[in-house]
């Protein structure tokens, strides 16, 4: 098997980076300040959050916690850990660099898409001090009180019209592998929005795999039932949503993608390749009831029990150096040509 290729380091602009500052959260339709949770109560299975006036709904699920009754991934505690822990290996596979493509030098801009625990919006807020950067989500459970002054968090959902009224320079989106029934909506709003001569890059993961195929093995059997599930839930897993003709047909123009071969655990010798393969096999272990829990038990009517036994199985067998697990993580950017 391929050992995983590297990225050279790459030219950001970088100053003085301002911590300690006082961060904003807002929505896309409606007004909230600073990011205030002013109440929060619980009553059976749904927790309602109210964000100065913004009120959503936690739904408890199988012991885990949903942002609403219908988006697969958790967002309780024990998915945000894992998030911090993702974005740290994304970085790593980029010699510490935050994007696959430099964020241009002038960028005024900056948008982050399904943001999660925000720390990519945070940490390129602190090296494009000048810029403005506008991280979203449809769930609000990034950090309000230590961030750069530069960094707005906004509630809003991706699949609906975007009503940002400035078009920004770089557009990211990490990691939503299943986040979207309509891609294709979704890369349309994207080129509407950006700049002329504006970047979007889109990265994620692909399905863990094993140096050689083994048919009967529990992490087939995932994959293969996470498929199906995925099928009759409408959505894509994997690196379905970034197939080349998708971001095409939304007007933009390929200008370079890359798939890395990512090792799960530290059976590799290079010291840089263990760092990263350690992060991502974390990612993936914690990774693997985040993704199938709703999805098989919803769509396919797996018990809440069977898919927490398949998921402990996939686990014991990616820890097991001999198979050398691996992950493919892709990177694609795309331009909006001037007309």
């Amino acid at each position: 098997m391929a050992e995983p290729r590297e990225v050279g380091p790459q030219s950001t602009d970088t100053a003085d980076e301002p911590k300690g500052a006082q961060g904003q959260t807002r929505t896309g339709r409606d007004s909230i300040e600073s990011g205030h949770r002013s109440s929060e109560r619980s009553q059976g299975s749904t927790k309602s959050l109210s964000l100065s006036g913004s009120v959503f709904e936690q739904v408890t699920e199988n012991n885990r916690a949903y942002v609403n009754e219908s988006y697969i991934i958790p967002c309780d505690e024990q998915e945000q850990t894992r998030l911090a822990i993702t974005h740290q290996c994304f970085t790593s596979i980029l010699n510490d660099q935050l994007s696959f493509q430099s964020i241009p030098r002038g960028a005024k801009r900056i948008l982050d898409i399904g943001t999660g625990t925000g720390d990519w919006a945070i940490a390129v807020a602190e090296r494009f001090p000048d810029a403005e950067v506008v991280a979203t989500d449809i769930a609000c459970f990034q950090p309000t009180d230590i961030v750069p002054p530069n960094v707005f968090f906004e509630i809003d959902d991706a699949q609906e019209e975007w009503t940002f009224t400035d078009l920004f320079d770089f557009i990211h989106l990490r990691a939503l592998s299943g986040a979207f029934r309509d891609w294709r909506s979704i890369y349309k709003e994207a080129f509407k929005h950006l700049q002329p001569n504006g970047i979007l890059e889109v990265a994620d993961f692909g399905f863990a795999r094993m140096a050689e195929s083994v048919p009967d093995s529990y992490l087939s059997i995932y994959n293969g039932a996470c498929i199906t599930a995925a099928g009759q839930a409408g959505i894509a897993l994997g690196l379905e949503h970034m197939k080349r003709p998708l971001l095409e047909e939304a007007g933009f123009r390929i200008a370079k993608t890359r798939t890395f071969d990512v090792p799960l655990g530290t059976w590799m010798a290079d010291p840089r390749k263990k760092v990263a393969g350690k992060m991502a096999l974390i990612s993936t272990l914690e990774g693997l009831e985040a993704t199938s829990l709703r999805l098989l038990t919803q769509h396919t009517g797996w018990k809440a029990e069977d898919v927490r036994d398949v998921c402990g199985k996939v686990q014991e067998e990616l820890m097991r150096p001999d198979i050398r697990p691996s992950i493919p993580c892709q990177f694609t950017v795309a331009r909006k040509l001037m007309i």
